[in-house]
Order: structure tokens, then sequence, then C-alpha cells
């Protein structure tokens, strides 16, 4: 006889229990029998397959009270940032620096691709590419700096060495190595930029890292819990958007929503900063090269890599992009000033 799989009410799932004696057989294990999700009877001329109704999932609240758990260690033993006292700006303008798609992790062999690329070369890149940035703005008055984070900082999210959807990577390193390199060269980076001016933390969830990269942020917002030049936005949020006097700056990962689609989720999800602003702008990744275009009311960039080309991507030609990282100066009321590219 075929299978069948019912859903069924409390009151049949009670005799289902009797039947089979799991509240007795669950207890003698010391199970819950609530945690029974479900279960099959058989006999000779049937076979049917049962849900329990009063199955309690508890896997998310057990995962919030580990991180909560987690983040408090960390807030417990974060340093203690003395109060920066800063000059007034004449005239300021927001740095925005945007490490895009940096993939820690990654491997690729100049044997095979032409290029060399490991986690060592991708901490130094990034090092390299925002002193390269903040060199080159020396010229504007700074008055607080935008860091956008995330966005494949990390190559792969599990220890089977593929991304979150389950891909296969070339990969260097192991996947503890990769997040402990992410959190340290995270904090170096915003230690050096809350010296210069404020510093507003914007985290976009990326394809290669949607899990490690989010507690990866949550770590980082915990260890600058005593820091108060330092403000984060570092939830799951796959787009954000932060407002500077006149400008309205959203970022995205770039994986999701049609970058057609972009300007009119800008102004529908964040409805108030769009309508007291002039001057938009949404910054993408994922790519790994340049697209730039004027839509009604908003500016769309896709960024630069700093990332190499690993195996697959080299084999199918998607390669030879300029590798950078990429900041914007934008003034106070006439918005985007400056386009500053460090090329490696």
């Amino acid at each position: 006889m075929a299978k069948i799989r019912p859903r069924i009410t409390s009151e049949e799932f009670e005799i289902v229990q009797q039947y089979r004696a799991i509240k007795e057989e669950s207890n003698e294990m010391g199970i819950d029998h609530q945690d029974v999700k479900h279960g099959w009877l058989k006999s000779k001329n049937a076979s049917l397959f049962f849900a329990n109704p009063d199955f309690k999932n508890k896997n998310h609240k057990d995962f919030e009270i580990l991180k909560q758990g987690i983040v408090e260690i960390v807030k417990d033993s974060a340093p203690k940032y003395p109060e920066i006292k800063r000059n007034k700006c004449s005239d300021g303008h927001l740095l925005v620096i945007d490490i895009a798609d940096l993939h820690i992790g990654k491997l690729s062999s100049v044997f095979e691709t032409g290029e060399e690329y490991n986690q060592e070369i991708a901490v130094q890149r990034a090092k390299e590419g925002m002193q390269g940035i903040l060199d080159k703005s020396k010229g504007f008055e700074i008055d607080m700096i935008l860091f956008v984070a995330g966005n494949d900082i990390l190559h792969t999210d599990n220890t089977r060495s593929t991304t979150t959807s389950g891909t296969p990577q070339d990969t260097d390193g192991m996947w503890y190595e990769n997040f402990l390199k992410a959190k340290q060269l995270y904090i170096e980076l915003l230690e050096s930029l809350m010296s210069i001016a404020e510093v507003r933390v914007m985290y976009n969830p990326s394809n290669h890292d949607f899990t490690h990269g989010f507690f990866l942020m949550q770590l980082i917002e915990a260890y600058f819990t005593n820091c108060k030049h330092i403000s984060f936005d570092v939830n799951l949020r796959h787009r954000k958007a932060y407002k500077y006097y006149n400008n309205l700056i959203g970022t995205t990962h770039g994986d999701g929503a049609k970058t057609d689609n972009l300007p009119i989720l800008l102004a529908t999800e964040f409805p108030l900063m769009w309508s007291t602003t002039e001057r938009r702008y949404i910054y993408s990744h994922h790519l790994h090269h340049k697209v730039a275009k004027d839509y009604i009311g908003v500016t769309f960039e896709a960024l630069r890599s700093p990332s190499g080309t690993d195996s697959w991507h080299h084999r199918n030609g998607y390669q030879h992009a300029p590798k950078a990282v990429e900041g914007f100066v934008h003034h106070k009321v006439h918005g985007q000033v400056a386009r500053i590219t460090h090329n490696f």
C-alpha cells in the first residue's frame, strides 16, 4: 500500500503516542516527547508517516542563547577606549571605505591562473588598500567615515570548504584560521579609522559567508562595546542605508534584488531618508568589476574587488578586471565629489 504522509491532530497524535509508547520510551531515554518531530507507523498492510503537531523547534532559541552568551563574554573582556576630542571641521566630508569581496581563504595558484592569492595576501591588500584610500583623501576634511563591512569577507561558510549554498571552493587555510584573521583585520582597521574621525560600520550579508560573516560582525560589535567613536548597523537585512546630511547612501551585496529594482527599494524601505536628501547613491558588490549607472534620483555603482582569480573563474575566462579597493568622498551638500581607487 502506498505511503501516506498526513499531518494529524493533537488528539490523533495522542493515540499514536500510546500505540508506540513514545512518551514512556522518550522519558526512559531522557528525551522530551515534544522534541520528537516525526516518525513511522508500520503494519503488514500499511505504512503511515506522522508529524508531531506539538513539536517544539528549539534550534532558533538555542542559537540565540548561544550567540548572546558568546557576545556577552566578548563584551565583558572588551578593551576600554579613551574618548577622543576632535577639532571641528569647517567644511566636513564623509569618507566611504568599501573593501569589497576580499574573500579571505580563497586560493589562487600562479601555476594555473597566472596570479597568486591566499589568506595572507588578502589581509595585506585590505590594509594596503585602506591606507591608499586614506592617503589619497588627505586633501579633504573628513568628519565621518562609513566603513562598509561584510560582502564576502570570508570565502567559505563551513568545515567543508563550500559557500553557504554548498558550492565547493579552492581554499587556503582552515575555516577557523580565516575567521580569526578576518576578526583581527577588522579590529585593526577600525582602530586605525577611529583615530581619524567618527566611524559608522554598515554590514552587508553575502552569499559566500552568510552565517560566518554574521557571527563575525556580532563579535566585532561586541569587541567595540566600550568605544564611543564607532557605531554599528550589523543586522541581517540585505539592504541598508545611511544618511549624511544631503546624502543617502544605500549598500547591498548584489546577489539578491535586481539592480533595476534597487532605487525603488531604497525609496520604499527608507522613505524618511529618501525624502530628506537630494544626493542618493547605491554601492553594490558581488560582481568583482566596475559598473556605474545613473537612475532617476539615484546613482548606482558596483565595486571592484582586490581578490585574486581562482581556478573556476580562470577556466571560464572571468579574469583581468582591475583589482582594487575603492573609496568615495561625499560633501555635505554636493554629494559624491571624489572617487578614490587603490589599484593592485
